[in-house]
């Protein structure tokens, strides 16, 4: 017999009853029936009953070690008594009867409990997280996540793209957030960064002529913590392929992150066929934000049109300022109270905006302040205009159009939920396209990339020399499901001579370009193929799946809000050697100054 375990606990049924067995794993639960004792035995798989009464020498051994201790077990399985069977596990049916246990290793008192689901404070959990683990949802959590990347590697070999790894240790790059660095003990004084993305490098594989590159790639940044961002690092399926359009880098993905979705749905739908396609201008319009949750009905509406020339002289004159008002409806609220409406003006406020107009509407009467200024033949006219019925209010965001679509965006999100019109069990998916090239800072006027600066401009050079730069458009395109952003990506600015333009337009020399970004920059100068790719994230795409509100809960161990490893307890301090061999020297921050007249000597 084995040394540990002749079955798992999730593997024997009634078929098994009569055979003497071997189990290994921890002590899940304990329940004392007077004489009896009966124990939840708990592995990977899952958990089988152990029975112990006072025939058994091993009543006395169990019945004095704490749960999470871990034990082997010998016994004898049992079918259980009639009425007694329990249809929610595998192992049901029977309950081994323990003629001897062995101690493996025993538990102390636990900082938390592993057997239910009570919600425990993130220090705790964070602190203690191989306890965490042992719990059923985050162990089923984790697994899925394994499921996952195997599904993608599967799924994207399938599509024929080839997983290669590229550098961990690089150079620090100018663009995106703050990178690691990790400092050189070899060459003093300079540093390696932390790669934010493989994006440098997959670029360089389509120009060393691999065709379909991906890898699951560990990413660094040293970014503030959200509920659907880690801090510090993440996971993404990161992929590019050569000689390929926007259409083409659709069609390759789509198959993969559909067929994923379905795998592991469990019920829920997935969008069927090609995702929609929503320019970047349209989905700030209508759902004011760039990665819209298309299971929310409502779509939000410009108006300020129906308010020139009105009686409603403050709408009006914000329009004359080319200031936009938007309209968010909110269906079906006739019978809602004033109460209903008092509170998203309040809401409003509370994050950070004016206020939020509305006019309500029962049987096709106005009501509201807004009615009351703007008049029922007006109102009537934006109902129409809207789509609206006799019994559906209206919510209005006035000001600066980025503010005004913001407010309007968040107002939609809090009215859908409110009213309970987001659908359940679904994955709607989206493809954001035609994003603006270049944007100009409201504070400086200057003009700078607004989103990937290595993308490939609508019309090329063309459009380069002859556009407003602020018309010019990118092949960028962002993955969105259900209102999360899955990933960016783009078709690639490969041609040198329209990369020192783009980067001419907004500012920086072609000098700056050949500092910042010498090995793309370089390689491009020895032919380099068209090419395109995304990089969907792997931790959100647990997170939808498995229906979890924080990002957290789909990591083995993951750091808190401050971007510390509370476990490990990293950030830690090094050793003045470590710190020599270095070549680096910490500088304390300076101590507060003490006023010589606040200083009380001793008698």
């Amino acid at each position: 017999m084995h040394a540990y375990r002749t079955h798992h606990c999730a593997q024997l049924d009634a078929s098994s009853v009569g055979e003497t067995v071997r189990l290994s794993g921890w002590i899940h639960r304990k329940r004392d029936h007077g004489g009896v004792l009966f124990v939840d035995l708990r592995d990977h798989y899952g958990i089988t009953q152990i029975v112990a009464d006072e025939d058994s020498p091993a009543l006395a051994i169990l019945d004095k070690l704490r749960v999470e201790s871990v034990v082997t077990i010998d016994g004898e399985v049992k079918a259980r008594a009639e009425g007694t069977v329990n249809k929610n596990l595998p192992t049901g049916a029977i309950e081994v009867f323990a003629r001897s246990v062995t101690i493996q290793s025993e538990a102390a008192e636990l900082p938390m409990p592993v057997a239910g689901e009570q919600d425990y404070p993130e220090e705790i959990r964070l602190k203690y997280r191989y306890l965490d683990l042992r719990r059923e949802t985050m162990h089923r959590n984790i697994m899925l996540r394994s499921a996952v990347i195997a599904s993608i590697r599967r799924r994207m070999i399938e599509q024929g793209f080839t997983e290669f790894q590229t550098p961990i240790l690089t150079a620090s790059s100018p663009e995106g957030a703050r990178d690691y660095l990790v400092p050189s003990r070899v060459h003093p004084g300079k540093f390696y960064a932390l790669p934010q993305a493989p994006q440098m490098f997959k670029q360089l594989l389509m120009v060393a002529g691999f065709d379909r590159y991906f890898q699951i790639a560990p990413c660094f940044r040293d970014e503030d913590a959200r509920a659907d961002r880690s801090p510090g690092e993440f996971y993404q399926l990161d992929f590019e392929m050569s000689f390929v359009t926007q259409d083409d880098v659709f069609n390759a993905i789509e198959p993969v992150l559909a067929g994923l979705f379905r795998e592991f749905a469990n019920g829920r739908s997935v969008t069927e066929g090609a995702f929609p396609r929503i320019p970047y201008k349209e989905s700030m319009l209508k759902y004011g934000n760039d990665k819209p949750d298309l299971r929310n009905p409502l779509v939000i509406s410009d108006v300020g049109d129906h308010f020139v020339g009105s009686g409603f002289g403050l709408f009006a004159g914000l329009v004359e300022k080319g200031m936009k008002v938007r309209a968010v409806p909110a269906p079906a609220t006739a019978e809602k109270s004033r109460k209903f409406f008092d509170e998203m003006n309040d809401w409003a406020r509370g994050e950070g905006f004016a206020g939020l107009g509305y006019a309500t509407r029962k049987g096709g009467e106005w009501g509201g302040p807004i009615a009351k200024n703007h008049g029922t033949e007006g109102m009537d006219k934006i109902a129409d205009a809207m789509g609206l019925g006799p019994d559906d209010g209206i919510f209005f965001a006035a000001g600066p159009e980025a503010q005004a679509a913001k407010l309007a965006g968040l107002a939609r999100t809090r009215v859908a939920e409110s009213l309970g019109l987001i659908a359940e069990g679904e994955f709607r998916f989206c493809w954001i396209v035609d994003f603006p090239m270049f944007e100009k800072d409201e504070e400086t006027g200057k003009i700078d990339f607004s989103h990937n600066p290595f993308s490939m401009p609508q019309g090329e050079m063309e459009a380069l020399e002859t556009m407003d730069p602020l018309d010019i458009l990118a092949w960028q395109y962002d993955i969105v499901c259900n209102g999360v952003e899955l990933s960016s990506g783009a078709i690639r600015n490969h041609r040198p001579d329209i990369m020192y333009k783009a980067f001419e337009i907004a500012g920086y020399s072609k000098q700056d370009v050949d500092t910042n970004f010498p090995g793309m920059i370089g390689a491009f100068q020895f032919g380099a193929p068209p090419h395109g790719g995304s990089a969907p994230g792997v931790d959100r795409i647990v997170m939808l799946l498995a229906d979890e509100p924080n990002i957290r809960e789909v990591i083995l161990f993951p750091m808190n809000q401050k971007a510390e490893d509370l476990m490990m307890n990293a950030p830690s301090n090094v050793t003045p050697l470590q710190l020599k061999e270095l070549g680096i020297r910490i500088v304390e921050a300076p101590k507060a100054k003490v006023n010589p007249a606040e200083v009380v000597e001793d008698a």
